[in-house]
């Protein structure tokens, strides 16, 4: 027979382990499924783990591109560990993210055609409040009214959905686009850009902003005494209020905070590597730092390394979709799978399997 078994306490080895065993499962439950579709898995995997790094032909435009995808995962991903860790569910940073770019690239194009070294500063201020009011929303009512913030978090990104859209039409659109939605390139107006600072390496100003949230995000976890009230109020709810920890305080902080956060992911995006608000300016990238957040165990330093890898997914998979003819929609169920294992496996953490007198530690 076999049964589950509670742990006495988590596993410190199956806390670090899952996210390895998840890895290597979603690599073989998806060669399956490209099997499935008529395809070489051996080759699918190896075009997405292995030729972005290591392949000549693909490596000196791949590598760069992967701290280009990697910084609004790793930024969106380190706010939502915050109140995750906390048990605060922020499902809606897509929508954050999108309000982040509309607010920054509002403020950018309001200044057009001034030229000034304080454009791009206000426009990274506007960024983080506009992900921060818009994650004000569920926060009030949660406080306020009692409301699930789950729910109320993710209806808001079809709002913003909405928004960007109105606004690629409507207030931000190019004057001189013809009447084509979309607002005028970013990219194109040096004042309001945000450029690639070293030649060839991917890295701008979102990609630093990326590494100081991990460095912000692993200083206030472990040394600081809001983050002791994070992890007590995840640990232990009912202790946390004996505590002294007011939980009304911890949900504006946390979604706040995961708001701003994935507001400067999408003002970075938008003033660099997508360079406009158009009708389909969101790509995903909140949802899929759920994944990273959960697949670096909640852990900064764990999320900058996830981050990396969902972001080798991401090239890998437009790699082998060209060269494999892949749908897009089996790369996304390959980045899914990998939730998917981690949420099944995690399960080890806390319990042992007992396969009648036997056990697996």
């Amino acid at each position: 027979m076999i049964r589950l078994e509670k742990r006495p306490t988590p596993s410190q080895f199956w806390t670090w382990a899952t996210p390895l065993l998840a890895v290597l499962l979603t690599m073989v439950a998806g060669g399956l499924m490209f099997a499935v579709l008529g395809k070489d898995p051996l080759a699918a995997i190896r075009i997405i783990f292995y030729d972005p790094l290591f392949d000549p032909q693909f490596a000196s435009y791949s590598r760069p591109q992967l701290l280009v995808k990697a910084a609004p995962l790793i930024l969106i991903a380190v706010g939502l560990a915050m109140g995750f860790r906390a048990g605060i569910w922020n499902i809606g940073a897509e929508g954050q993210y999108i309000m982040g770019a509309i607010f920054g690239a509002a403020t950018g194009l309001a200044c057009f055609p001034t030229e000034s070294p304080l454009i791009f500063p206000a426009m990274v201020l506007a960024g983080a409040l506009g992900g921060f009011l818009w994650a004000m929303i569920p926060a009030v009512l949660k406080v306020v009214f009692g409301t699930n913030e789950i729910l109320v978090s993710l209806l808001l990104v079809y709002v913003a959905e909405k928004l960007v859209a109105a606004m690629a039409l409507g207030p931000l659109r190019n004057p001189d686009g013809g009447g084509f939605p979309g607002s005028r390139n970013l990219q194109q107006y040096p004042a309001a850009s945000n450029p690639e600072l070293f030649a060839g390496t991917g890295m701008h100003w979102g990609v630093v902003a990326a590494f100081i949230a991990v460095i912000f995000g692993y200083v206030l976890l472990s040394r600081h005494l809001t983050g002791y009230h994070i992890r007590l109020a995840g640990q232990s709810p009912r202790a946390a209020r004996f505590g002294g920890v007011n939980p009304a305080h911890l949900v504006y902080f946390c979604l706040g905070l995961s708001g701003a956060l994935a507001g400067l992911a999408g003002l970075f995006e938008v003033a660099g590597p997508a360079g406009q608000i158009t009708t389909s300016f969101n790509t995903g990238y909140g949802f899929t730092a759920i994944i990273v957040a959960f697949l670096g165990r909640l852990n900064p330093i764990g999320i900058l390394l996830a981050g990396l890898l969902m972001a080798l997914t991401y090239i890998g998979g437009e790699l082998a979709s060209f060269m494999l003819g892949l749908p897009a929609a089996a790369i996304q169920a390959f980045q899914g799978m990998l939730l998917f294992f981690l949420l099944g496996v995690d399960v080890l953490t806390n319990y042992r399997i007992r396969i009648g007198r036997e056990g697996i530690a």
